[in-house]
């Protein structure tokens, strides 16, 4: 009866972040935190995943993280998750409960209780799904490669072609805030 959250998409430069519920019905076997399984391994699990779990898939695109957000998003979403999964007992992945009556915390929960390891393969598969999906819309960024991620090649396209629609402006890094300050003062003379 216990459901596990994780979150994928919580520090990239672009795209959503995708928080995900998981309250196992059948034993899964091979189950681990998302970052240690191959691409390959993640989908398989997460087929297998979908057909023997309840499970709750919460997206929070890029303008609200930029509006609300990011602990205020990630607070929305536990929240849906937990009124849309019953259980006896809410853990999340990480080192904070955000204020969530109920909700418990585990710092590498991904990695030691496998519903929060199904919960961080559903994530980080619908989220990288996302990016894949949506990146011939904006090919010059190569979505699909880093799946939104500060990378260099990443870092390089934006300083070629300026942000797009699925950017977080609300992100801050010191190399595109210095690039960007560099041009404006080289444009105002």
């Amino acid at each position: 009866m216990l459901c596990g959250i994780d979150e994928a998409g919580r520090g990239p430069l672009a795209g959503p972040m995708v928080v995900a519920g998981v309250k196992i019905r059948n034993t899964i076997k091979g189950l681990n935190d998302s970052k240690q399984l191959s691409e390959k391994r993640r989908e398989a699990l997460f087929d297998e995943i979908i057909n023997s779990c309840d499970y709750h898939i919460v997206f929070t695109h890029n303008q609200t993280i930029d509006e609300k957000g990011l602990s205020s998003c990630i607070k929305h979403s536990i929240l849906e998750i937990m009124e849309n999964i019953n259980a006896k007992e809410y853990l999340m992945d990480g080192n904070t409960s955000f204020g969530i009556p109920n909700l418990h915390h585990k710092i590498k929960a991904d990695a030691t209780i496998q519903e929060v390891s199904a919960a961080s393969i559903l994530a980080k598969v619908s989220r990288d799904r996302f990016m894949c999906d949506i990146a011939s819309q904006y090919p010059p960024y190569q979505f699909e490669k880093h799946k939104g991620y500060g990378t260099k090649a990443h870092i390089d396209a934006i300083k070629k072609y300026g942000y797009c629609k699925l950017h977080r402006r609300s992100f801050k890094t010191k190399v595109l805030d210095e690039f960007f300050m560099k041009k404006n003062e080289q444009t105002l003379f």
